[in-house]
């Protein structure tokens, strides 16, 4: 079969090669993928993995072998996935890391939700955000336009950070109700702050941040370091937090309820780019320049049958 493999030296560090079939454990389903996206960390250390691993997290697809155990959806349901190697014809994965897709929602779609909408919805859940007020840095890409309108949708005041002016375009409409370019103009402070920059910003963030507050950190697109200045992290009152993120475990539920919030018009899966898989170089290239607002999704050559 064909796959999205890692390749140092190629454009992006990922070319379209052949690999063997994947095996399937017992507690594991294979899908046919159709459609895979995606996610700016995901491309910007794909040369750090070994040569020739088939890369990427995120799938939709159709279910052409099911679980030897009994477990999960049977074969020809039609699933979103999140494991690895899911970019190919082909992935593994476990019963626990699928959902069954609503009939009304596009299999393209679907796609575009594992990581990025799994990290937005586990680390709003991180404490009770309605009528709290919210900051999601970063919130023009794929996980902050994902936590925008969850948050909104659980009740907080939502305010969203960008790097500039015309990466604030749709937020609004989203659900944020305050929009800033970096942290211009926030006059009260806040109480969680889902942080995608890292650097500078983060540290002067956390100053924004109200006592008994948190921090979820979820990515460091700034590349720079974040310098706390002497007793800056001395708070008098209930504890502020700080808090690293990156649980993906049995993501089957939380998938499931992203895809009913897309099913029932609530959720926007913000597929900003979408293209044949043979265009990964030029889609790879777009997300790590910020050209892309939201999610890329590819579209996979189909295979033969299984």
């Amino acid at each position: 079969m064909r796959a999205l493999l890692v390749d140092p030296d190629a454009p992006g560090s990922l070319r379209l090669g052949t690999v063997a079939e994947p095996q399937a454990a017992p507690h594991q389903l294979v899908v046919d993928v159709q459609h895979i996206s995606l996610n700016r960390g995901e491309m910007a250390f794909a040369g750090r993995l070994p040569a020739g691993t088939v890369h990427g997290y995120d799938a939709a697809g159709v279910v052409v072998r099911a679980a030897a155990d009994g477990t999960g959806p049977s074969v020809g349901a039609r699933v979103t996935a999140f494991g690895a190697g899911a970019w190919a014809q082909r992935m593994v994965v476990d019963t626990t890391a699928v959902a069954e897709v609503p009939a009304q929602v596009d299999l393209a779609d679907a796609a575009a939700l594992p990581m990025a909408g799994i990290t937005a919805l586990r680390t709003l859940r991180s404490r009770s955000i309605l009528g709290r007020r919210v900051l999601i840095t970063g919130a023009a890409g794929g996980v902050g336009r994902y936590a925008v309108q969850l948050a909104a949708l659980g009740g907080a005041h939502v305010i969203a950070s960008v790097g500039s002016p015309t990466r604030a375009a749709g937020l609004a409409k989203l659900g944020a109700h305050q929009v800033v370019v970096g942290l211009e103009g926030i006059d009260q402070p806040v109480d969680l702050i889902l942080d995608n920059v890292g650097g500078r910003q983060l540290a002067a963030a956390w100053e924004l941040l109200a006592p008994g507050g948190g921090v979820q950190n979820i990515g460091w697109a700034s590349g720079e370091p974040a310098v706390f200045a002497p007793y800056s992290l001395f708070s008098v009152g209930p504890s502020k937090t700080m808090n690293t993120f990156g649980d993906v475990h049995e993501v089957g539920p939380d998938l499931a309820t992203l895809l009913e919030f897309v099913a029932a018009g609530k959720l926007s899966p913000e597929v900003d780019w979408r293209g044949s898989w043979e265009r990964v170089a030029e889609a790879a290239q777009a997300l790590l320049d910020r050209r892309i607002a939201g999610k890329a999704v590819l579209d996979v050559e189909p295979t033969v049958a299984y």
